[in-house]
């Protein structure tokens, strides 16, 4: 195996390894190396050849390939394989839906397996809308139901528990059928943007709808515990709601639910009702899906950059479907149901990841005809030669076992009823160093923020190669760049170049749905992309998004607007205009000091060492003030935690609600974080939101429901760093994190 000085990984992706991937000792230490992570993860994957008459000798060359493929950055494995194969939790799959019928014991049943599936790093998806909806009669209580919108705070609150005890995120998606009669409440439940953080939602728009749409008349709504109509509304009316709602924060996004199902390849096991979480991925019930992303970056003539390597890409693609098949065989299911399901149809998502950085090598525009062209002649190549991929191996190993139920079943065998998937590749582009999924590259040269303050000007390495070799390269421009992110503007540079280099936002709205439809078209599953828009785009401009995506056979669409997050989190409540036309403040004299409190002292490891954190509470119990002491006196460290705790303090007294200050401080990361008494501590003011929280729910016994506001306002909670919204999900650039896993 490669020494890791032989890995071609850049200074962020060994960042990103350290800080998610590699193992690490109980107290936090980095105990692996990539090449060991990989050697890894090859050795556990391979081995699933053994099951299918290898010998030992045959599986160690397999072993081999498995490795090559990985450590030259060809192909990667979704983050949970990478964290876990060959290690005691063993969870690989990173998509699973989990079904809820219309009871109290499916409800509770489902939120226990979403904590175990959370548990083992895995998102969910749910469809709420067998729910009978607000208000509606229960028969064996003779009570009122509270409706989907209610129990998803259920689900959001055990995720968030989840979340709490230990370093990995829960992600879930809501969908709800636009013909469910709440869903008027379900496409505004994200309006306070305080509430159901854990969720990304989708409404599940029907071809009913939208002809309904279409034609400007009314549609049913219908109780689904029995079927029966209850009112109608006016479709437009209820897509303009969901469109205002997208505009305003980017969700709710859609999915056209019956195109999903016109591609189900088993339709005789049921019709499909909801996705993973960033919707790429429609499942069964029970059902779980691994993915994994080949790197077009590297499918390039290595010898003139004029062609797609055709040879290597068809190499890897079978090496590919091949690796993916065995992750199903070692695989540790968290739930016997979904391991059971799983293995019944197999389903494995063959996605990509560089395209941006292939059409640059090409010297193709990302909005330009010739790129739409050119991908669809790339993914009906990488389908047609993964689906033959999956047909020898059934040919070896035999088809799923529901294959004779499936649409293939006169056709050919397969060994997968789906085979390929585009999925949000935030981290995994990071440690393969290439542009994420099908998305535009996010920017041509930007600030990254690294420890102590420094910034550092990155700039993509195409351009910074063509800068050098046309002439035009200088530090000057590429920190004048940095500060706009994009190529808009700089009139002196080649038109070429401009045209060649467009980000994300450079891209028209327009041709980022052509270009997912364009791959849609050779994906048995489905695609996620992000189509954004500028700050000041219409509701009008988002909803012809939303109506090309459904005529050009999307299945679904995810949207954001530039600054619509950060709008949200800096509205305040507007006053009574009726009343008055001026704003007046009010001065907030905090409250006097007792002079005798109680309270306990706690101590809190950090990475500057011991941080002895005392807090005192009021006569309601609740904590009034912050004292903080590091286990040396002096130093910066220490002035800097006895600021925090006068500011707290002070806020505190003030009666600012000790969930905002717990929300403001937690996730503050430094240079030396460091993991204690089971979990991480980011830094001092960490560690003080992390006791702050625990005395909370010790005496008051209800957990604390934080609002992580640096996320929403484009900000990594993790590392401070700038959060792009792509692939249906937000990522951070600088330290890998991801919402959606």
């Amino acid at each position: 195996m490669e020494n890791i000085n032989e890995l071609k990984l850049t200074p962020n992706a060994l960042k990103v390894l350290e800080r998610r991937y590699l193992k690490k000792s109980e107290n936090g230490q980095v105990i692996e190396t990539p090449a060991d992570m990989f050697e890894r993860v090859a050795k556990a994957i391979a081995s699933a050849d053994l099951g299918y008459g290898k010998t030992y000798l045959e599986v160690e060359a397999l072993e081999e390939e498995f490795y090559s493929l990985m450590t030259e950055l060809d192909f990667l494995p979704n983050s949970p394989t990478l964290m876990n194969a060959g290690r005691r939790l063993g969870q690989l799959s990173a998509c699973f839906v989990i079904p809820i019928e219309d009871s109290m014991e499916s409800i509770f049943e489902a939120v226990k397996n979403a904590a175990l599936i959370h548990k083992s790093g895995g998102g969910t998806g749910f469809s709420f809308s067998r729910l009978r909806p607000k208000g509606d009669m229960v028969g064996s209580t003779k009570g009122v139901s509270s409706g989907p919108v209610s129990f998803m705070t259920v689900f959001d609150t055990a995720t968030e528990a989840v979340k709490q005890g230990g370093t990995r995120r829960g992600a879930n998606m809501a969908i709800l059928r636009v013909d469910h009669q709440d869903i008027l409440e379900f496409i505004k439940c994200k309006e306070n943007t305080t509430k159901l953080n854990n969720f990304n939602i989708s409404v599940a728009l029907t071809n009913k709808f939208m002809d309904a749409v279409d034609k400007d008349e009314e549609y049913e709504l219908v109780n689904p515990r029995d079927g029966a109509p209850t009112k109608r509304l006016r479709a437009r009316y209820v897509l303009d709601l969901i469109v205002k709602n997208a505009w305003q924060n980017g969700e709710p996004g859609i999915v056209f639910i019956d195109k999903i199902n016109e591609s189900n390849p088993t339709p005789a096991a049921g019709q499909i009702e909801s996705t993973n979480p960033c919707g790429e991925q429609p499942l069964l019930p029970y059902e779980s899906c691994n993915l994994g992303s080949i790197n077009l970056a590297h499918m390039v003539t290595s010898y003139d950059n004029t062609d797609v390597d055709w040879e290597r890409l068809s190499k890897t693609i079978w090496k590919a479907v091949h690796f993916l098949d065995n992750v199903i065989d070692v695989n540790k299911y968290p739930i016997t149901k979904i391991e059971e399901t799983t293995r019944l149809y197999r389903k494995i998502g063959l996605g990509i990841m560089g395209w941006a950085d292939m059409l640059i090598q090409l010297g193709i525009p990302y909005n330009s005809e010739q790129a739409l062209a050119l991908a669809e002649k790339l993914m009906a190549y990488i389908n047609t030669e993964s689906h033959n991929a999956s047909e020898r191996l059934a040919e070896q190993r035999g088809s799923f076992p529901k294959h004779s139920e499936s649409i293939y079943s006169s056709v050919r065998k397969m060994r997968n009823a789906t085979v390929t998937t585009i999925a949000p590749t935030g981290s995994l582009s990071i440690i393969a160093g290439c542009s994420s999924g099908i998305e535009p590259i996010f920017a041509v040269s930007y600030i990254r923020n690294i420890m102590d303050s420094t910034k550092l000007i990155e700039v993509n390495p195409y351009f910074e190669q063509m800068a050098k070799a046309q002439g035009f390269y200088s530090e000057t421009l590429m920190e004048r760049i940095a500060e706009r992110s994009s190529l808009a503007g700089f009139g002196e540079l080649p038109v070429a170049i401009r045209q060649i280099f467009v980000t994300a936002h450079d891209v028209e709205p327009n041709a980022h749905i052509k270009m997912q439809s364009a791959f849609q078209k050779y994906v048995d599953n489905a695609v996620s992309k992000t189509v954004n828009f500028p700050k000041e785009a219409s509701t009008e401009d988002v909803k012809k998004v939303f109506m090309l995506a459904y005529t050009t056979n999307c299945k679904g669409v995810t949207v954001y607007r530039d600054g619509s997050r950060q709008e949200q989190v800096l509205s305040v409540n507007k006053c009574d205009t009726k009343k008055t036309t001026t704003t007046t403040y009010q001065k907030i004299v905090p409250r006097q000091r007792p002079s005798v409190m109680k309270g306990t002292t706690q101590c809190m490891l950090t990475g500057c060492g011991n941080l002895y954190i005392t807090i005192n509470e009021d006569e309601r119990g609740m904590p009034f003030e912050v004292f903080n002491q590091m286990g040396k006196a002096g130093g910066c460290a220490a002035s800097q935690s006895e600021a925090i705790g006068r500011l707290v303090s002070l806020a505190l007294r003030c009666n600012i609600a000790y969930e905002e200050l717990i929300g403001q401080l937690k996730g503050i990361s430094c240079h030396q974080p460091i993991w204690a008494n089971g979990g991480k501590i980011s830094s001092c003011a960490d560690a003080i939101a992390k006791a702050m929280e625990g005395y909370c729910r010790k005496h008051s016994g209800v957990p604390v429901k934080v609002h992580n506001t640096s996320l929403i306002m484009g900000a990594c909670p993790e590392c401070g760093g700038a959060v792009e919204y792509e692939g249906g999900c937000a990522v951070c650039h600088d330290c890998g994190y991801t919402k959606c896993s």
